[in-house]
């Protein structure tokens, strides 16, 4: 590890080691490297890690999460990564005041193409939420990160999944029912763009339990004085993603086909049709405390920062 890379300061910290900023002897790049300490780590964590990284290293799409390298000795392993500096999504929608329907089509633009760029090499990421995604220093919701493969799973067409995996708030009915397969991302996405787009959740309780219930039932509504100053067009959007039969919901190439996605990104922005939904935003914020980032992006150990950006760029 060291040979190869100058260890510098630390970026952050978490249960089972540490985040440190490093420079690439060769390139002089500045990446980021997690630095995980086998002892805190049980053997379930441990699987969990390595799925992680083997499914990310299968992957290569300018909105995914891509490892560089990879290192183990006796007591640590290093997982190097590209170094992010945008930040969480939640926290620059919060910090900027503003959150309307064309940035969040924009978004969701992004995350459509790149879930269905994992379900058309047979992954199925089966935990997406906003704490999820990053955004590149430029801050910009056309340059989102998607973070987190490690209980993301390879399928089949025409295999059902069985186990529980998710978070509250975003987890599909199927997958609680114990028979799923890849639409339950597009559940998630769905209930996503609900939640930037009024601040609140559409499958609501006061414990995971009464979430799970809600969830179960698969009602929601857009009854909340903040939905009327949202289209009609992003209301359809959400209700086709959170179709309750999976079979019956749209595909991620069907839903980048939608009206709201196609229509918005060419329209201005209206502030002023905002402010109850981040109102809304950060107060659902505040009672979900976001875990620490992974610190993980797409690269290659040969090319500068902006090479790659022209390279997403051809590839969009």
């Amino acid at each position: 590890m060291r040979d190869t890379y100058k260890i510098g300061h630390v970026l952050g910290e978490g249960a089972f080691g540490e985040v440190r900023l490093c420079t690439h002897r060769e390139t002089k790049e500045k990446r980021a490297v997690k630095v995980l300490k086998k002892e805190n780590m049980d053997k379930t964590e441990q699987m969990q890690m390595l799925n992680e990284i083997n499914t990310l290293r299968s992957l290569d799409h300018p909105n995914i999460v891509k490892i560089y390298e990879y290192f183990e000795d006796d007591k640590r392993f290093y997982i190097v990564t590209e170094h992010i500096q945008g930040g969480e999504l939640f926290d620059e929608i919060i910090n900027r005041g503003k959150f309307d329907e064309r940035n969040a089509a924009i978004l969701m633009k992004q995350l459509l193409s790149c879930i269905g760029y994992c379900h058309s090499n047979g992954i199925v990421h089966r935990d997406l939420k906003p704490e999820n995604v990053l955004l590149e220093a430029s801050k910009d919701f056309g340059e989102v990160k998607v973070i987190d493969f490690g209980t993301a799973q390879p399928y089949k067409a025409g295999q059902k999944l069985s186990e529980t995996i998710g978070t509250p708030y975003y987890i599909a009915p199927e997958v609680l029912a114990k028979k799923y397969s890849k639409e339950c991302d597009v559940w998630s996405l769905g209930v996503m763009t609900y939640i930037v787009l009024s601040g609140i959740p559409p499958f609501n309780g006061r414990s995971d339990d009464e979430i799970m219930k809600s969830i179960k039932k698969g009602s929601f509504d857009f009854n909340n004085a903040v939905w009327k100053g949202i289209s009609a067009d992003a209301k359809d959007f959400i209700t086709q993603l959170l179709t309750y039969q999976p079979e019956k919901r749209p595909t991620c190439a069907q839903a980048l086909e939608h009206k709201w996605i196609k229509t918005q990104s060419a329209m201005k922005s209206d502030a002023a049709a905002t402010n109850n939904a981040l109102g809304n935003l950060v107060s659902f914020h505040a009672h979900n405390t976001m875990k620490a980032a992974t610190l993980t992006f797409i690269g290659s150990q040969l090319i500068s920062k902006s090479e790659r950006d022209a390279l997403a760029t051809v590839f969009k």
